[in-house]
């Protein structure tokens, strides 16, 4: 057996660094773990010695192997010789080992560590492995003094806030927002950004309420542009009035735990280097009332680059839930976005009628068919797909919702039949793919114009969202009983739009 061999050759000392390296390789599932224990049956002499050996490689992969092990009495040992241990690149490694215990008794000399870290001579040679040393510091102090979890209570008061919206269409978010009574003041204080808008309310449930903006965020206070190095740039943010509006608006006081995002065109090596820097540096000039925690966090504090190389921050706060598509727990790669739908649903608004009977020949998950209930409530709803998978995902999807009007047939649009007649049709019409050309999307698209009249008023409206636009609006040319209203880009890049026609009879 494997492991025999390897804890034969530590007894006897053969080879020892490669060895130990293999088996912490070979550690890839609690099966090993397991079998590894059973292998010494008890006694871990053979592997808690190298703890003190002469190589700082061996001591290393010695103190991992005893980590993945996890036997309790292993604790004190591994904190010990991490206390011991004067080669500064092992020391991470100790602590990484000791992630796999309760270290709370620990928590007292972990804090101070991580303080004679922050204040203590750091080189261009210790400068890395210093850092990797807090880093594992602070993963245990997170783990064994998690920062409790905050509640948002700033609900009804007056806050500053961003949507990013379609770029095309942020008039269309603006409106809801005034319709809703969510702005503070009149339409003037609404203010157009490039991807946005930026304006102040005292009913953010109202704001949140609103389904065609893509993220809510807050400009941070007291710092509106950042610049220079990473510990200036923390500085400024540390004197702003970031720790004070979190605290003001949740709960609970800090610490609070973030990730941050950096919106730049620099080259991916430096961007990594500047979040990392940047990111050490806030923890430390905040007094860690801000935790850089990437895989747990409450906060995202957002820097984008702006013309003139420096940084606006924001902040993203996942203590406000945003539950306006939670329903969408089924997806295909060929769905829509559901707030571009919702926002399709906004700009053709006047097109639709209350009561409808509605229809999606090629409804995929149901995205549209529930945004088009969310907009104004219809009728009966049919959703009709080829795809079994989409079919099944689709009714997952609505059942989320509590929508008991809307019903799903998987089935080949060009062979379905119903005993009456549609109002409205909406429907994401498939695009191109890798066996469906420009040529074949023409013909699908005839044929779904031809196959209309079967199952539509006259005057039926119908709401079609397409990647195609172009062959689209070559075969509506072609069909006269169709009469185009309107024309939506809802994405340059990708060239998708929303085409309302109706069908004359």
């Amino acid at each position: 057996m494997l492991m025999n061999k390897y804890i034969e050759a530590l007894k006897a000392k053969q080879d020892v660094r490669r060895t130990l390296i293999e088996m912490k390789t070979s550690l890839k599932n609690e099966a090993d773990k397991n079998t590894l224990a059973r292998s010494l049956a008890g006694d871990f002499s053979v592997l808690t010695g190298f703890l003190e050996d002469q190589d700082p490689k061996v001591r290393k992969n010695a103190a991992l192997i005893l980590g993945e092990l996890g036997e309790q009495e292993f604790r004190e040992l591994l904190w010990k010789a991490y206390c011991r241990e004067g080669t500064l690149y092992v020391r991470s490694d100790y602590l990484k080992a000791l992630l796999h215990y309760d270290c709370r008794d620990y928590l007292p000399a972990i804090r101070k560590r991580i303080r004679e870290i922050d204040e203590g001579f750091v080189t261009a040679e210790n400068e890395k492995h210093m850092a990797q040393e807090q880093n594992m510091l602070k993963e245990l102090l997170v783990k064994n003094d998690r920062p409790s979890k905050h509640r948002f209570t700033g609900y009804e008061e007056r806050l500053e806030v961003i949507l990013l919206t379609n770029r095309l269409h942020r008039e269309t978010t603006a409106r809801q927002i005034l319709e809703a009574g969510a702005a503070v003041r009149e339409k003037a204080s609404i203010k157009m950004l490039a991807g946005g808008l930026h304006f102040e309310t005292e009913q953010l449930k109202k704001v949140l309420e609103i389904r065609t903006y893509t993220e809510l965020l807050f400009p941070v206070p007291g710092a509106a542009v950042l610049s220079g190095s990473p510990a200036y740039m923390a500085k400024i943010l540390a004197h702003s009035r970031l720790v004070s509006f979190l605290e003001e608006h949740h709960d609970k006081k800090a610490p609070y735990c973030f990730r941050l995002e950096l919106r730049t065109s620099m080259p991916q090596e430096q961007k990594v280097d500047l979040v990392k820097k940047l990111s050490a540096a806030i923890e430390k000039e905040s007094g860690r009332k801000l935790l850089n925690v990437p895989g747990d966090y409450e906060i995202e504090l957002r820097l984008v680059a702006n013309k003139e190389g420096g940084f606006v921050p924001m902040l993203r706060l996942f203590t406000i839930p945003d539950r306006r598509f939670s329903y969408r727990k089924e997806t295909l790669p060929t769905s829509a976005a559901p707030v571009n739908v919702a926002l399709m649903m906004e700009l053709a608004r006047e097109y639709l009628t209350e009561g409808a009977q509605v229809l999606d020949p090629f409804c995929g998950t149901g995205t549209m068919l529930i945004e088009r209930q969310y907009r104004m409530s219809a009728g009966s709803m049919y959703g009709i797909d080829i795809l079994g998978e989409a079919i099944e995902k689709a009714r997952k999807n609505t059942a989320v919702t509590g929508m008991e009007n809307i019903y799903y047939i998987n089935k080949n649009f060009f062979d379905f039949e119903h005993t009456y007649l549609f109002d409205e049709v909406v429907t994401n019409l498939p695009g191109e793919g890798r066996t469906r050309g420009e040529k074949e999307v023409c013909e699908l698209y005839c044929r779904f114009l031809e196959k209309l009249p079967e199952h539509v008023k006259p005057g039926a409206c119908i709401l079609a969202y397409t990647p195609c636009y172009r062959v689209l609006k070559n075969c509506l040319k072609g069909h006269r009983e169709y009469r185009l209203l309107k024309e939506y880009c809802i994405n340059e890049r990708e060239g998708s739009y929303m085409a309302v026609f109706v069908y004359n009879g």
